[in-house]
């Protein structure tokens, strides 16, 4: 994807398929207001299109999918993920992906560092309308469970940091402890988010210059 025409064609086919603007935000890598703004543009819808882009701030958006389509890119990548998580310890045996984008990086990490492997589908994955609290997430059963035990927790990309903080928060309220987070790409440049050490491959620093 090379420009924003790019995206507003991306977000209404996948809202023509059937996503919430949480799983667009989520596809296309950016803040859920940004995605609001491609599909309203989108659908020719000017005025509400106007009006999410009042409520939204400047965006990056993010394309990693040379890495995500193929397998070894993808292992090479974990594999520095994992290089910096182990610097936490080798008591954790458990990684936590965050879904959909988080959970094919924390598998990969998950085997190199030979823990075990759980996944968190975030409460943006439902939002499409209205107040995202209204919302829950949850963890999958197919995978393995928190029980009380520290982990690793791993996602693509951090936008605002609110899926983050909201997956920290439900590993805790499941007995777990997150020792530490990463993600390839950090928008924010956060070092920390609730007390838990954040690391990213890439950080990304938007400068503001006065004129």
């Amino acid at each position: 994807m090379k420009n924003v025409d790019d995206l507003i064609d991306s977000a209404a086919e996948l809202a023509e398929h059937g996503l919430s603007k949480g799983e667009i935000a989520d596809e296309l890598n950016v803040s859920r207001e940004t995605a609001s703004w491609l599909v309203e543009r989108g659908g020719g819808n000017d005025a509400a299109a106007e009006a999410a882009a009042s409520a939204s701030t400047a965006d990056i958006h993010v394309d990693w999918s040379a890495l995500g389509r193929d397998s070894t890119r993808l292992r090479y990548a974990a594999s520095a993920m994992a290089d910096l998580l182990a610097k936490q310890g080798e008591e954790v045996d458990l990684t936590v992906g965050v879904e959909k984008a988080g959970a094919p990086l924390a598998t990969a990490v998950a085997n190199q560092l030979d823990t075990d492997l759980g996944t968190y589908a975030p409460a943006k994955h439902q939002w499409d309308e209205g107040d995202i609290d209204e919302q829950g997430g949850g963890f999958s059963r197919n995978f393995a469970a928190i029980r009380d035990r520290d982990c690793y927790v791993v996602d693509d990309i951090i936008t605002s940091g609110t899926t983050m903080r909201e997956s920290i928060e439900a590993i805790r309220e499941q007995g777990g402890e997150p020792v530490a987070c990463v993600v390839l790409v950090d928008k924010r440049g956060y070092d920390e988010i609730d007390g838990v050490p954040v690391y990213s491959l890439v950080d990304v620093v938007r400068v503001d210059r006065e004129e």
